[in-house]
């Protein structure tokens, strides 16, 4: 079990940096005065993404509450 725990904290901790790279990547590319709307398009939706999956795993690691 804590294993299991420790895998998932490492894989939240993976997809945060790979979250914050493509925030750098993003707005970098937005300064060009004509971005590549296609590649910013797929750039965000990775993100949201990666937003998704941390979310998700981050509810793994809060234990059920009995009702």
């Amino acid at each position: 079990m804590n294993r299991e725990i420790e895998a998932i904290k490492c894989r939240i901790i993976n997809m945060q940096v790979e979250h914050h790279d493509l925030d750098a990547v993003i707005t970098k590319l937005s300064e060009n005065p004509y971005p590549d709307q296609l590649q910013l398009k797929r750039l965000k939706k990775r993100r949201l993404q990666l937003k998704d999956m941390i979310t998700k795993l981050k509810e793994q690691l809060v234990p059920d509450i009995l009702a």
